[in-house]
């Protein structure tokens, strides 16, 4: 699964993980694994990317997402509600919780992303020193 804040760091080469993203994203390619996003995920990305950078940037990306897009169902809403309800402790925003939700349901432990949130709900993180 790839999260907002890998792609954002793909992006933003002023962003303190970029170049760990650009090697994460080489090792992905390199070694052929299959990455996905939610819809959800697209929506974050495409916002922040418009409001942080620019919106030509944003359509840009938008236009070359090649990515398989997972759609969140009705399922893993309610489950993101469970989620954000149950970890009351935790700053999960609903995006995250429909992205655990999501990787759930499909049996995925490791997401791209520099986000603590992923490991705090117990995902693992992809990065160079795997």
């Amino acid at each position: 699964m790839v999260d907002t804040s890998a792609i954002y760091a793909l992006l933003d080469k002023s962003d303190n993980m970029h170049e760990e993203a650009k090697s994460c994203l080489n090792i992905l390619a390199k070694d052929n694994i299959m990455v996905i996003v939610t819809n959800f995920i697209v929506a974050e990305c495409h916002a922040l990317i418009a409001s942080r950078l620019n919106h030509k940037l944003a359509r840009y990306w938008l236009m070359n997402l090649h990515w398989p897009i997972e759609r969140i169902l009705a399922e893993d809403e309610k489950k993101a509600r469970d989620i954000i309800f149950t970890y009351n402790d935790k700053s999960y925003s609903y995006t995250d919780a429909t992205t655990f939700a999501v990787m759930e349901r499909l049996d995925i432990n490791t997401a791209f992303a520099f986000d603590q949130h992923f490991t705090q709900y117990g995902f693992i993180l992809f990065n160079t020193r795997r």
